[in-house]
């Protein structure tokens, strides 16, 4: 087995790399939901609709990976554990590119002040973001360890401690996401929702 599974940068800084990825993603995100970047085409409400329904499926999929990941490698099937990491890596990143989509070519929906459970919805979407936010960095340096270290250099960074702050904010953030898309989709009637175009 080959010693370096990456470029030889992400190896040897592997901090470095993922807080330039970090800011690049924060820089994407905010320039979406505040600024008219100009770069997203314009869809309709029913595609917004349509891609939240997506997002939903790929979060619950990326959930199933991500406990599978926590099972292998509590059971030491570490292939196992990296290939469930990596799929909801990837999962993640097609997530983003929905979401921007979403966002910055349609816009988002909100409820009414007034209706019934508002402060529990707005709750959890308020701590799904913050999650969101906070565990970007430690999901991009755990998965830039994992990709680049073998299993046995592994044990000798902090991979592990890194990987369980990840996980554990990254699962934490998906079900309250998807506690707010049910209300958002299920609970709520279309009198309590405000669909919003444009920036925030």
């Amino acid at each position: 087995m080959s010693t370096v599974r990456g470029p030889q940068f992400a190896r040897d800084h592997p901090r470095a790399l993922a807080a330039f990825l970090t800011i690049v993603g924060y820089v994407v995100v905010i320039g979406t939901l505040y600024a008219d970047l100009g770069i997203y085409p314009e869809i309709t409400e029913s595609t917004v609709d349509l891609l939240a329904h997506a997002i939903s499926v790929v979060n619950a999929a990326t959930i199933v990976c991500l406990v599978l990941g926590i099972r292998w490698i509590r059971a030491d099937e570490v292939e196992k554990h990296r290939t469930a990491m990596i799929a909801a890596f990837v999962l993640i990143l097609l997530f983003l590119v929905m979401y921007l989509l979403k966002t910055g070519g349609g816009g988002r929906k909100e409820i009414v002040a007034g209706a019934p459970l508002r402060s529990l919805y707005l709750g959890s979407l308020g701590v799904h973001i913050f999650l969101s936010v906070v565990a970007v960095p430690f999901v991009l340096y755990a998965i830039t360890l994992g990709l680049t270290h073998t299993p046995t250099e592994l044990r000798q960074t902090a991979h592990a401690k890194v990987g369980r702050v990840a996980v554990t904010a990254w699962l934490v953030s998906l079900v309250l996401g998807l506690l707010a898309y049910g209300m958002l989709t299920f609970y709520y009637g279309p009198e309590q929702i405000e669909f919003v175009r444009g920036i925030a």
